[in-house]
């Protein structure tokens, strides 16, 4: 009698194995090192001490330099997820091009006490918002402020790490001055909500690189039912070009690889100045909202001192 669940042969585990190390061809050849066929083997050990000449190799030369054959070379490819020899060059100099600078860090080049790193960060944020400063659109400015003053409800889009925390502080600092606002941060959730709205609602997408395929679907579905459209993201992007309002900027990498992005700042002041200039568009109905959070807050920890909305 067959079991029900028979173990694959040595293989097909290899080969799952692989499959999940296909974006890391580095890490992969360390994961499955002595997991490997003998000659397989070999190649992994001449690519781990090759890893910089291997893109401008060919498979004959990289077969003779390991001391086995062409036949050995794809074998190798396979087992580490990839079609053939080409597609494993394309995707090691793909790995290598995001990973040198990892590589290539000394822990020792930068000095390790909070107040330096509070010195650091201060310096990222006035050198972005400087940057923010001279490059922003106020025309495009001007225009988000009117949807989101005059529109039926607004919906905040983002994913990853700044670009979510983002979309839930819009729908946070919108519904204090009385704006239906909501955010979601997952990608079916952006595309289901999208389509959802409608010719006097609003989507705000945030991304810092403007080529999430995701936030461009949910734009794209908005757009079509008549939704206005703000994406706050990198110039000349796919979004940006996809948008009714682009609010774009483009505020570079530091090298410090430790150092969290600047770009966190820079969305955090657009959206804090245009959830600014909508309350002072609309006084008397913010200042009733703001009036009334304020007074729920009261109720229901009796402190009166003036305290940031929501503490």
């Amino acid at each position: 009698m067959k079991a029900d669940n028979p173990t694959p042969p040595p293989n097909v585990k290899l080969q799952n194995r692989a499959q999940i190390g296909v974006v890391d061809v580095i890490s992969a050849l360390d994961r499955l090192d002595g997991k490997l066929a003998a000659r397989e083997q070999k190649v992994a050990d001449y690519v781990k001490a090759n890893l910089m000449r291997i893109s401008n190799m060919t498979i004959a030369e990289l077969a003779a330099g390991a001391g086995v054959s062409t036949p050995t070379v794809v074998r190798f490819c396979r087992s580490l997820g990839s079609d053939g020899f080409r597609e494993f060059k394309l995707r090691l100099a793909q790995n290598l091009a995001v990973s040198m600078q990892y590589f290539d860090t000394d822990p020792g080049d930068h000095p390790t006490g909070t107040e330096t790193a509070v010195d650091d960060v201060l310096s990222a944020f006035h050198s972005a918002a400087a940057m923010l400063r001279h490059q922003l659109d106020h025309t495009q400015m001007e225009a988000a402020k009117h949807a989101l003053s005059t529109g039926r409800r607004t919906l905040a889009a983002g994913i990853g790490g700044g670009s979510s925390m983002m979309a839930m502080e819009t729908a946070n600092r919108l519904f204090r001055i009385g704006i239906p606002a909501s955010y979601v941060n997952d990608s079916y959730q952006a595309q289901m909500q999208a389509a959802t709205l409608g010719a006097k609602d609003v989507l705000v997408v945030f991304s810092a690189s403007g080529e999430v395929d995701a936030m461009i679907a949910a734009t794209k579905i908005a757009n079509s039912y008549g939704a206005t459209t703000i994406a706050i993201t990198s110039p000349n992007s796919r979004l940006a070009q996809l948008a009714a309002i682009p609010i774009t900027f483009a505020i570079p990498e530091h090298p410090d690889i430790f150092k969290p992005t600047a770009i966190r700042f820079s969305l955090l002041i657009v959206l804090d100045a245009l959830a600014l200039s909508v309350a002072r568009e609309r006084p008397e109905l913010s200042s009733e909202y703001l009036r009334r959070v304020r007074a729920s807050l009261t109720a229901y920890h009796g402190r009166t001192v003036p305290l940031p909305l929501g503490d």
